[in-house]
């Protein structure tokens, strides 16, 4: 079965600065817009506008990563692969994400019509639709773990998924991209990553089938890219158990729109 397949596949210091270099740069630079009010915000790292305004923290940007395939699958829940209907096993994660606009007076309002991607890879630490450099999985063709949904008037989107694995040369983490379109031309892109509290995955991975892979080999603290900038640690998402599986929130308010 494809959701037993193991991976120790590296993302290296190396990869990411190759990245960086050929179209990297703009994920970075994601939507930020006026340096005094984006370097304000992230260091009080709180909420701008009042308390009944939606969560409205301004967020880092990092690297989009090797592993982005633009499938164009709107769809909430990502765990399934469309080809066969299959569904990749492990714990199930509900993620809401709030997305808002903070104009130019640091004031926020919900952003209606972005686009949420979101990719990740399973339990085994394995991505969907490529070719491990390793030759450790050869996954193309598939696209489970990956969708995007339209924020609402609310400027959210709730979409299923299942709590990720990990692989070798990184922490668990979530990819995230929220794009603006004016038409058929993108206006605007930003990219990040969520991150997990170190301990609250420790308690996940007790369980099937995360511990049948053994203990992972990097924690936040030692993932260069959660450590760059301190930018992981304003990155890391909130989450609950709930039910059977865990939901997760995430607030992120986007300037220079």
């Amino acid at each position: 079965m494809t959701s037993k397949i193991k991976s120790d596949h590296i993302f290296s210091r190396r990869d990411a600065l190759r990245l960086l270099g050929v179209g990297g740069s703009a994920a970075l630079v994601g939507l930020a817009g006026k340096p005094s009010l984006r370097h304000s915000a992230n260091a009080a790292g709180g909420l701008i506008g009042g308390p009944d305004s939606p969560g409205c923290i301004v967020r880092p940007a990092q690297t989009e990563g090797p592993y982005f395939m633009d499938e164009k699958l709107n769809r909430s829940d990502i765990r399934t692969d469309p080809k066969d209907n299959s569904m990749r096993e492990g714990l199930p994660l509900r993620l809401k994400i709030n997305v808002s606009k903070v104009d130019d007076g640091g004031h926020c309002s919900p952003l209606r019509g972005a686009f949420v991607d979101v990719w990740q890879c399973d339990a085994m630490g394995v991505y969907s639709d490529f070719k491990d450099i390793n030759g450790l999985f050869d996954t193309r063709g598939q696209k489970f773990l990956r969708g995007y949904q339209v924020t609402d008037d609310k400027g959210s989107v709730d979409m299923m998924t299942i709590y990720p694995g990990w692989y070798n040369g990184r922490a668990v983490h979530i990819h995230l991209k929220i794009r603006l379109f004016s038409g058929s031309e993108r206006a605007h892109e930003f990219t990040s990553q969520l991150y997990f509290d170190d301990s609250f995955t420790d308690r996940v991975y007790t369980q099937a089938p995360y511990n049948k892979k053994g203990p992972r080999k990097v924690r936040n603290n030692g993932d260069f890219l959660f450590n760059d900038k301190n930018s992981g640690e304003k990155l890391i998402l909130d989450v609950a158990r709930d039910g059977q599986g865990y939901s997760g929130r995430f607030d992120i308010g986007l300037v220079g729109l």
